[in-house]
């Protein structure tokens, strides 16, 4: 264990046996001759005191010494001895979030009680939902990503930097053989286009790198978007100097927080490098521009790009706040079997307000009026390759109303498997001034919930079950509303 983490213990407990025998620091420090400061830093975790210091302690409080030094907590403890001892505070780099380790110590030693409280909620919570440690990485690496609206100015930057040492002219749609060319003059890459296709189990897999050899495994699935992709992010984590990675595509497993973060990095870097930010902001400016809606245009400017309808998507999310202040939006992916009436939601992201939609662990159905269904349901039976609607989405009850694109493709890796990708912008005064194609009555506005179990809409045939959170909640209301009426009729 960590030697400041002993420290942390060794106060705990100590705090612990002196508050049990009413003891004051003043007290304490009577009784064994002991400084009241030096007390103080010790129940802190700022100091462990020598054996000698330990055994007067443990005469005094007439406590055995092996139990003062073990470390091993009671069981109104014992939550925050689990915490240290997981290490998860070392993993998580606290600084991105302008957070110490050390300020996170001092609120464990000054309200030991509260704090253990707190992290039994938050056990119970994530052993409810079967929240696993790569749920709790994804969900810091998403709010650090709301935390910085999701735009990275130094990456920008590196991108830049890439592009000039390398005489890559950004104006044109890179390829993948552009791309290719410098991973193995540069880099020294072997790329390997045949060995995954030998293994039946990694028939998802697009992507693994050995790092002994240089060697890139690619699938034989894979179009020429996504090639472009894993060389570009390949690119990023080299020039960016990370070496601390993933090293498959989708990952399949990670050692600590940082290779999540660097993952997250690299990716960036790719879209950046392969949707340049001075070609995509003047295009978007042109549609938002236009008191109609050009789907045409707008799908035009995705062809225009060597990337995926979710690059490109997620690409908006870093360009739409900083160079629109657009920031109140959310980002889904979708995924649907054929012959499944399940929907997941494997992917979100949120800028600034925590609106609906949002994943639910609940087996809830969720909305199917949403324009994201919608496409899923369309790219079944369509022989088009994407499939695309935008919808003006009116939550019901909740009082925010988003515009909404939504993409739907194929996935090319799954049989009979579909996914779709969407943005929502939240319709407000700073979206007026941006886009001014809002009231195009073209766009079809739709009353939609968040889940058929908590949706208050009327006759709605798209519902999948009753709304029987609510009717749980319009109960307890009841309940509560006759209660009161007896109190006040036999108070007196």
């Amino acid at each position: 264990m960590e030697q400041e983490y002993i420290k942390l213990i060794f106060g705990l407990k100590l705090k612990q046996i002196r508050t049990e025998k009413d003891l004051s620091l003043f007290g304490l420090s009577k009784i064994c001759g002991l400084s009241k400061s030096y007390l103080n830093e010790i129940e802190k975790g700022k100091k462990y005191p020598k054996p000698d210091k330990i055994i007067l302690l443990s005469e005094k409080l007439e406590v055995p010494y092996d139990q003062m030094v073990s470390l091993k907590l009671d069981k109104n403890l014992a939550p925050i001895g689990d915490l240290l001892q997981s290490k998860i505070l070392k993993e998580i780099p606290l600084d991105l979030f302008g957070i110490k380790e050390s300020d996170l110590i001092d609120i464990v030693a000054n309200a030991p009680a509260k704090v253990n409280a707190f992290i039994s909620t938050i056990i119970e919570i994530a052993q409810h939902y079967s929240f696993s440690r790569e749920s709790f990485f994804l969900a810091s690496l998403r709010s650090y990503q709301e935390a910085n609206n999701n735009y990275f100015e130094n990456l920008e930057q590196e991108v830049l930097k890439f592009a000039k040492a390398y005489h890559l002219d950004l104006s044109k749609k890179l390829s993948s053989k552009d791309l290719e060319e410098i991973l193995i003059e540069e880099y020294g890459y072997i790329i390997n286009n045949g060995e995954l296709e030998k293994y039946e189990a990694l028939e998802n897999l697009r992507s693994l790198f050995v790092p002994e050899t240089k060697t890139l495994l690619l699938s034989a699935d894979i179009n020429e978007a996504q090639r472009a992709f894993i060389y570009a992010k390949e690119i990023g984590y080299n020039f960016l100097a990370y070496t601390d990675r993933l090293y498959s595509f989708p990952w399949i497993k990670f050692e600590n927080f940082d290779q999540v973060l660097n993952n997250f990095y690299a990716s960036y870097f790719a879209g950046a490098l392969l949707i340049p930010k001075t070609q995509l902001t003047p295009q978007l400016e042109e549609v938002f521009k236009e008191g109609k809606f050009n789907a045409d245009k707008f799908l035009s400017i995705i062809d225009n790009y060597n990337a995926s309808p979710e690059s490109f998507y997620q690409r908006l999310t870093n360009i739409l706040p900083n160079f629109f202040a657009i920031q109140n939006l959310f980002f889904l992916r979708f995924t649907h079997r054929l012959g499944s009436k399940k929907y997941h939601l494997k992917k979100e992201l949120h800028l600034s307000h925590q609106h609906s939609p949002r994943a639910n662990e609940t087996n809830e159905h969720y909305c199917r009026r949403w324009v994201s269904l919608k496409v899923l349901n369309d790219i079944k039976t369509s022989q088009k390759t994407h499939e695309f609607d935008i919808q003006i989405s009116n939550y019901q009850g909740e009082g925010n109303q988003y515009i909404v694109l939504s993409s739907a493709t194929k996935d090319p890796f799954k049989d009979n498997q579909y996914r779709t990708i969407s943005i929502g912008l939240l319709m407000n005064k700073q979206l007026s001034k941006k886009v001014k194609f809002l009231n195009d009555p073209s766009i079809k506005t739709q009353q939609v919930g968040v889940t058929c179990e908590r949706c208050a809409i009327k006759n709605c045939k798209e519902r999948q079950n009753s709304a029987i959170v609510l009717d749980r909640i319009d109960k307890n209301k009841k309940v509560a509303t006759i209660v009161e009426e007896l109190h006040n009729k036999f108070k007196s």
